[in-house]
C-alpha cells in the first residue's frame, strides 16, 4: 500500500510536467517556475522513471507529447484549473472581493479608469486593482483578465472580442487645421511619432501608409515606447500621432487632439478581453467583466 493517500508522485514534478507541457518548453517552463532548464528536465525524467513511460519526444527544436504525456497534461491542466478556481473564491472571500485587470497605459488611462470608477458606483463592494504595462502580460496568474488589442498567443486563455478599431492620424487643432485634406505624400513628409513596442500586433505609422497604398520611405525622427507619449506629443504639436480612434474618443470629444482627415483604416485586429476562463473566475471578476462588455455594447449603440 503507497504511503501516499492519493498515490500521487511528488508535486514538484507534476507541476514541472505540467508547466513544461503547457509550454511545449523546458526553458519556458523554467523561467514561469523561477528554476533552471536543468532542474525541470530533473523532475520530469524522475517522473517519467516513476510512471515508467516517456511523456516528452525530444526533438532538435523542442519537444512535443506523447500520447502518456498528453493525456496527463490534459488530466492536470483540468484539475489545476479547478484548484485554482476554489483558491480564487476563498481569496474573493477573505480580500471583500479583489478583481485584478490589466491594461496597457493608454487604455488604462484614456478608458479603462473611467469604467472602473462608473462600475465602482454600482458595485461599491469590490475592490479592482488595475495593472498597467506597455509590454505583453505574461504568467501573471495574480492578474483575472486583460484588454488586449489581437489574440494571445496562448491557447488556455479566453477571448472575449470588444471592438475593432480605426486608425486615423490626429494632431493638434493648429496642425490639423494646417494639414486638411492632405495627401498620403504630404502626411508623410510631416514629422511621424512613431511607437515602439514589445507586441508586434500594434499597427505602425509604415503599415499604415503600406496599407493606404504609399509606397514611399518614412523617416523616423521620433520614436517613444508609450502609446500615452505619443498622443501627449501631438497634442502639444510636435508631430502626428496614429490614432485609435475608438480608443482616443475623450480626447477627440475634448478637442485635445483632432483627426486629419480623409485618410483611415480599419484595424486589422480586434480588441479582446483575455484572461482565465469564466468557470475560473470568482463572482466577482464575472461581474467586472460582464460590466466591461455592457460598457462596450452601450457605448455601440
Amino acid at each position: 500500500m503507497s504511503r501516499r493517500h492519493y498515490n500521487l508522485p511528488p508535486l514538484t514534478t507534476l507541476s514541472a510536467f505540467e508547466a513544461a507541457a503547457r509550454h511545449l518548453s523546458f526553458k519556458n517552463a523554467a523561467e514561469e517556475l523561477s528554476v533552471t532548464p536543468g532542474a525541470v528536465s530533473h523532475q520530469i525524467k524522475a517522473l517519467e522513471g516513476e510512471l515508467d513511460t516517456t511523456l516528452f519526444q525530444r526533438k532538435h527544436r523542442g519537444v512535443t507529447l506523447t500520447e502518456d504525456g498528453t493525456a496527463l497534461h490534459e488530466a492536470l491542466s483540468s484539475s489545476f484549473g479547478r484548484i485554482s478556481k476554489v483558491l480564487s473564491s476563498i481569496r474573493d472571500r477573505k480580500s471583500g472581493g479583489k478583481v485584478t485587470v490589466g491594461s496597457t497605459t493608454a487604455v488604462a488611462a484614456l478608458w479603462l479608469s473611467p469604467a472602473v470608477i462608473r462600475f465602482w458606483r454600482e458595485m461599491p463592494d469590490v475592490n479592482v486593482d488595475q495593472l498597467s504595462q506597455d509590454r505583453p502580460f505574461r504568467d501573471r496568474p495574480d492578474v483575472d483578465f486583460f484588454i488586449r488589442y489581437g489574440r494571445d498567443s496562448d491557447p488556455t486563455l479566453s477571448h472575449t472580442p470588444l471592438y475593432r478599431d480605426h486608425l486615423v492620424p490626429v494632431a493638434s487643432p493648429e496642425v490639423a487645421k494646417r494639414l486638411t485634406g492632405a495627401s498620403l505624400q504630404e502626411l508623410a513628409a510631416e514629422r511621424l511619432i512613431h511607437l515602439a513596442s514589445e507586441d508586434r500586433s500594434w499597427t505602425t505609422w509604415p503599415e499604415w501608409f503600406q496599407q493606404l497604398g504609399h509606397t514611399g520611405t518614412l523617416p523616423i525622427e521620433s520614436r517613444v515606447n508609450s502609446y500615452s507619449v505619443a498622443l501627449q506629443l501631438a497634442r502639444k504639436g510636435a508631430g502626428l500621432a496614429l490614432g485609435w480612434q475608438r480608443l482616443i474618443q475623450p480626447m477627440l470629444q475634448s478637442g485635445k487632439l483632432v483627426v486629419i482627415g480623409p485618410h483611415h483604416l480599419s484595424a486589422p485586429n480586434q480588441f479582446y478581453l483575455v484572461g482565465r476562463p469564466d468557470g475560473e473566475l470568482t463572482d466577482s471578476a464575472r461581474a467586472l467583466k460582464d460590466w466591461i462588455i455592457q460598457e462596450v455594447q452601450d457605448s455601440s449603440v
